[in-house]
């Protein structure tokens, strides 16, 4: 599989898609969606479709296409190949989600979860489709929240579409097993060849999986911890496995933002606020003091504070 134009820029998601077969522009199509790469915590989430003629599911059964979970690498590489090979009659198309893409998604201000980030990549994926003359008739997806209601919106944005929406979709319909390959193959090779662009020199390349369970991904994550800097982007800062590690082992930083005040501002610098001295009803220790001379600004204008207005 062809990464080049996401690896050209990994900071940024990416689309890939095989050309389309002319019999999915003339003929009546089934389309599978399923991921790879929600859980972990290094590398990025990849979304993946594959479709063909609903007469042509029984030619797709022929190629043993299971859910990619349940395969080894080399068998997914293999299945990849044949699904690939057979372009008369099968499509497919991926989402690459960069880590900084769902990163910077999900801590935004407006929030933007992983979940709505999910349903918009498939929904995009699916336009896409149609957008390139693949007449759908049956969308088979495995579910990403309560199946129910995944269903509802998709059939709701995709009016005359048979859409069908379950839990282990993938194990279920072979045309989402197509699609779990697709993903799975491409999420491994993307997290495998990943290409660092912060010239971070020699980087250690045994981070397993990249589930934050795994011993040897979380021994990377120690490792890699730059106390100053952080993590590369190859790193999702949006996980509490990571937002944990930083807050434990890094530099403490505070950022100052719009709706920090003055005052508030002030206090954690162990400063007076100029504020202080216009608010009603009290005095700073300052002001308090008996020592304490105002400052010729005021007296010069022949300023005093005020307990009321």
């Amino acid at each position: 599989m062809d990464l080049g134009e996401f690896e050209a820029d990994n900071s940024v998601s990416c689309r890939l898609a095989s050309a389309i077969p002319d019999v999915c522009k003339t003929e009546d199509c089934c389309l599978g969606i399923d991921e790879a790469g929600r859980g972990p915590v290094l590398g990025p989430m990849v979304y993946g479709i594959c479709f063909c003629p609903v007469a042509k599911k029984e030619d797709l059964k022929d190629l043993k296409v299971a859910d990619s979970k349940t395969l080894t690498e080399a068998q997914r590489e293999d299945l990849f190949r044949k699904l690939d090979e057979a372009k008369s009659f099968v499509g497919w198309a991926l989402q690459i989600l960069s880590p900084n893409t769902i990163s910077t998604s999900m801590l935004q201000r407006s929030k933007y979860n992983l979940n709505a980030l999910s349903h918009d990549a498939a929904i995009g994926l699916v336009q896409f489709a149609l957008d390139s003359g693949v007449q759908l008739k049956e969308v088979f997806v495995d579910t990403v929240g309560p199946a129910e209601k995944y269903q509802e919106k998709l059939s709701q944005r995709f009016p005359g579409v048979e859409v069908t929406v379950r839990p282990k979709a993938d194990s279920l319909f072979p045309i989402v097993s197509a699609a779990s390959i697709c993903a799975k193959v491409a999420r491994d090779h993307s997290v495998k060849d990943w290409n660092f662009p912060e010239a971070l020199g020699e980087v250690d390349a045994d981070y397993g999986s990249g589930y934050p369970n795994d011993p040897k991904t979380k021994a990377w994550l120690l490792k890699e911890l730059d106390p100053v800097f952080g993590y590369p982007q190859f790193v999702r800062f949006s996980w509490s496995t990571t937002q944990t590690l930083l807050d434990s082992k890094a530099v403490t930083v505070h950022w100052d933002d719009d709706e920090e005040d003055g005052e508030k501002a002030a206090a954690r610098q162990n400063n007076t606020s100029m504020l202080s001295y216009f608010k009603a009803g009290s005095k700073t220790s300052a002001q308090q003091s008996n020592t304490h001379q105002t400052h010729r600004f005021f007296t010069e204008r022949r300023l005093q504070s005020l307990a009321t207005l």
